[in-house]
């Protein structure tokens, strides 16, 4: 159901379904108020009953709760008035079963008014079956990060590559003039379509594998939550939506190198990924090796498993730990990441930015303490401060900065000491670093309100410390570089 397939009657079938759906409030907002907070955190653990005990009503949004959200059959009647049913039914979306209708495929209320189609899990009430090997998984923790991340200016083309339900592409149909989104799952592609058309939402989805469908062209943003999982064709077969059919962390590093052949002068792409931790290697200069040149880029590690752990999680989430071979199968899983060598797997990600600069930005962090959702407007800042740098290196103190906002300063030594140990900079928002600076940087910060050149500020505070002006230049200049890069002060 795209530009490719202008087949009248599915979209019309959608089109109503969707109408339906929303005059009885089956939106997010609607669900939410009606499961209340204590049924929606049980519902997220895959604990049903208080969601049944909240829709026991009748009310035909209460039975649309009961049919996609709990997967209970509900009889077709409460239904029908909010919900097409042949349309439904042709659409694939539920089946009829005597007077009863039972979910076929997941249909989901989301932000903004959009509906997202996706295989039914696993799971509820401790029910666990194997996902099969086509499954297409709806909204997950690994989608919201990727949305949280990435940034949102507005955008002539963009691109989710590996789109499965479709939910990134929904989130950048809000900012992007032309999406397009691919996979080389022909039950992703198919649902990734519903769901656009039960959206509203014009998507431009084709088959095929990463690049492929799209060699030759180039877009202003690329995000991608590719099959990043390493080694789980050792652990029981290949499912698409995890394994990338590539040894290791190799399909993360060739996204990473490839993305930015189709990139614009300034585009983004930003993705989920998977390294490992290889004994006698340093991860960082693993990661680091992925990264192209030509673009300011930056990894992000957000945490690291040991291998026990995380193939304990990947069985666990594929349903594989009810089935009778889950210790063959984590066994060989686990041996085979053993072979390799492996030590741990760390999980982060990966925000490019092409630029036209001979010294680009290149970061590979460990972070993982909490940061500010949604993380995007401050990776944006980021990017932008970076290249700020590079444009003003030869003029640093004839420039005017500012403490960033939220920016505190904490004092840290013993009880009842005259003078603090160390001055901490503290941010409160973004990745909320803290900073360690000596009392010169840090007289230095507490001056720069704007309104006066950095140059000029200096001179003053080694007037005040009673310091070589010249050496604390060379002194601090570094300080302050590193202090906007990240984010505590910034361009006024």
């Amino acid at each position: 159901m795209s530009a490719e397939h202008p087949d009248r009657q599915p979209l019309d079938d959608a089109r109503r379904v969707r109408e339906g759906l929303l005059a009885v409030g089956y939106d997010a907002d609607g669900v939410a108020e009606l499961l209340g907070p204590v049924a929606q955190r049980a519902l997220a653990r895959s604990e049903t009953v208080p969601a049944r005990r909240a829709t026991a009503g009748g009310s035909a949004l209460e039975q649309l709760v009961r049919l996609w959200l709990l997967q209970l059959p509900v009889p077709e009647e409460a239904v029908a008035e909010a919900l097409p049913v042949e349309a439904a039914l042709r659409l694939g979306l539920v089946a009829r079963d005597g007077a009863s209708l039972r979910a076929r495929l997941d249909v989901r209320p989301y932000d903004e008014g959009f509906l997202v189609v996706s295989d039914l899990g696993t799971g509820l009430d401790g029910e666990v079956s194997p996902l099969p090997a086509d499954h297409v998984l709806g909204v997950g923790g690994a989608s919201t990060s990727l949305a949280e991340l990435t940034v949102r200016p507005p955008v002539g083309r963009a691109l989710d590559l590996g789109t499965g339900c479709g939910v990134q592409a929904l989130h950048l149909s809000g900012h992007a003039r032309e999406v397009v989104a691919t996979d080389v799952l022909p039950r992703a592609v198919r649902l990734a379509r519903l769901t656009a058309a039960l959206s509203g939402v014009e998507l431009d989805v084709r088959e095929g594998s990463w690049f492929a469908p799209v060699r030759g062209e180039r877009f202003d943003l690329v995000v991608s939550n590719p099959p990043f999982v390493v080694g789980g064709t050792a652990g029981g077969g290949e499912r698409t939506y995890r394994d990338g059919g590539e040894a290791g962390d190799a399909l993360c590093a060739r996204l990473v190198r490839e993305a930015p052949a189709h990139l614009t002068e300034g585009g983004w792409c930003q993705l989920l990924a998977n390294w490992v931790h290889r004994r006698g290697e340093d991860w960082r200069e693993r990661v680091g090796g992925w990264l192209p040149e030509g673009c300011d880029a930056w990894a992000l590690q957000r945490e690291v498993l040991d291998p026990a752990e995380y193939v304990s999680l990947w069985l666990h989430d594929a349903g594989d730990a009810a089935g009778p071979r889950y210790r063959d199968l984590y066994d060989a899983w686990l041996g085979a990441l053993e072979r390799d060598g492996v030590e741990g797997v760390g999980f982060g990600w990966v925000s490019l930015r092409r630029v036209d600069a001979a010294a680009p930005q290149r970061r590979v962090e460990d972070w993982p303490h909490a940061v500010e959702a949604p993380l995007g407007p401050h990776v944006l800042d980021a990017f932008g401060r970076w290249e700020w740098l590079r444009g003003h290196a030869a003029d640093l103190l004839g420039q005017r900065l500012r403490v960033a906002d939220g920016v505190v300063q904490e004092q840290v030594g013993p009880p009842g000491a005259e003078d603090p140990e160390h001055l901490v900079l503290r941010q409160q928002g973004g990745l909320r670093r803290a900073e360690r600076v000596g009392t010169a940087a840090a007289g230095l910060v507490g001056a720069c309100d704007g309104t006066v050149p950095l140059g000029v500020l200096v001179e003053a505070v080694a007037a005040v410390l009673d310091e070589d002006a010249e050496g604390l230049r060379a002194s601090v200049l570094p300080v302050v570089r590193t202090l906007v890069a990240d984010g505590t002060l910034v361009p006024a």
